[in-house]
């Protein structure tokens, strides 16, 4: 007990001394994370070969989705330009009464580190310019 308690006041002592450790770097580049792997379900598009379920994997590029490539290179263009790819439309925002149909699409899973549960639709003009920027993960869903 006297070993433990000398130990304590010793560690104590010395980050005082030395300063707060720095953060811990992401671990080995963010191997440990989840790898980017989303499922995007499509229905309701007007074209039965889309109304289905796609896989898609970034970082290495993988998954059945019929433009992966172009997809996680989207994905990662917003990213790079801070913008949440998967956010939905605010409350707040004024959108144009307009409707682009009855597609929908939903996409879950992990992208960089978060998961997502994201729903698409095509109802007014915010949530069709929504459906538009993801465009190729989202096929057009122009019906």
């Amino acid at each position: 007990m006297l070993r433990l308690a000398a130990f304590a006041v010793t560690s104590a002592l010395a980050t005082a001394a030395l300063g707060p450790l720095p953060p811990l770097p992401e671990p080995l580049g963010g191997l440990l994370s989840a790898p980017d792997r989303l499922t995007i379900t499509m229905s309701n598009t007007g074209n039965p070969r889309m109304d289905r379920q796609y896989r898609l994997e970034c970082d290495p590029v993988g998954g059945n989705h019929p433009s992966a490539e172009q997809a996680c290179a989207r994905l990662d263009r917003l990213a790079r330009e801070g913008k949440d790819p998967f956010a939905p439309v605010s409350d707040r925002q004024i959108c144009r009464m307009q409707y682009g149909g009855p597609a929908t699409a939903d996409i879950t899973g992990n992208w960089r580190g978060r998961t997502v549960d994201a729903h698409f639709r095509r109802t007014n003009g915010c949530e069709i310019s929504r459906w538009e920027e993801l465009e190729p993960l989202l096929p057009p869903g122009r019906s």
